[in-house]
């Protein structure tokens, strides 16, 4: 036990400073995709033909376009890109309040991370602003959305000092965190299937996208915040990693 309580001791202070602080994330990271048309000027189409749940599709405007809350961030398209037109970048600011927000563009195209939009009305932000409680309802996934969620539980990230808690009943909840990413928001990789409804929203109003296979913590702490009005613009050269 003395052994336990010294190594915790000189751990520190372990919660995240984020929203403060930008996040440090991992190489690994698949965050928001970028559509680079420069790079794609005879439209090969291979990354569309890769893409297992068809959210990849050519636009008019852009050469192509990328339906994230379709998105199973596999990397399937990146790979078979010959030219390198779509690549992860490690912005983990993917929630949105409707789903035509969920579309990757160009740099500097209208619909970037800050112009979003996230939070809910006045009325709504005062009355759930420092007090949120959510009830977790399975979307039919693999458990690994569960999985993230748990995480925000723990004294890393510690979801309640932001007034946020999933609760165990729907009685004592404000709201459904319907299990977020891509299965929630499209059916995931069973688009299509009688089973899924393509999504939640064909049973019940949504006021927060949050795609991703799974998303990542900070993913869905991020949208959670913005829903309420506590996150401020991302700085500049916001992507950190490790």
């Amino acid at each position: 036990m003395l052994k336990l309580l010294l190594a915790r001791l000189a751990q520190g202070h372990r919660t995240t400073r984020f929203p403060d602080v930008e996040p440090v994330l991992p190489d690994r990271f698949r965050g928001r995709p970028t559509l680079d048309p420069t790079k794609c000027p005879d439209g090969c189409a291979a990354c569309i033909a890769a893409c297992p749940t068809g959210a990849i599709a050519r636009a008019d405007a852009t050469g192509l376009s990328l339906d994230l809350g379709r998105c199973l961030f596999c990397s399937d398209c990146t790979t078979a890109c010959p030219e390198g037109a779509i690549e992860h970048t490690a912005d983990y600011r993917l929630a949105a309040r409707r789903k035509d927000q969920l579309f990757a563009r160009p740099p500097g195209a209208p619909g970037e991370p800050g112009e979003r939009g996230l939070a809910l009305g006045a009325e709504l932000r005062k009355l759930f602003g420092r007090s949120l409680k959510l009830r977790q309802v399975s979307a039919g996934g693999c458990n690994a959305c569960e999985a993230e969620i748990n995480v925000l539980g723990t004294l890393v990230f510690d979801l309640g000092r932001f007034g946020i808690q999933v609760v165990a009943s729907p009685r004592h909840a404000d709201g459904l965190l319907i299990t977020i990413g891509a299965c929630a928001i499209s059916g995931g990789p069973y688009i299509d299937h009688p089973e899924v409804y393509n999504g939640a929203d064909s049973v019940v109003p949504v006021d927060l996208y949050v795609p991703g296979c799974p998303p990542h913590p900070y993913t869905i702490l991020e949208g959670l915040l913005g829903l309420l009005g506590r996150m401020r613009p991302p700085p500049p050269g916001a992507t950190s990693r490790a």
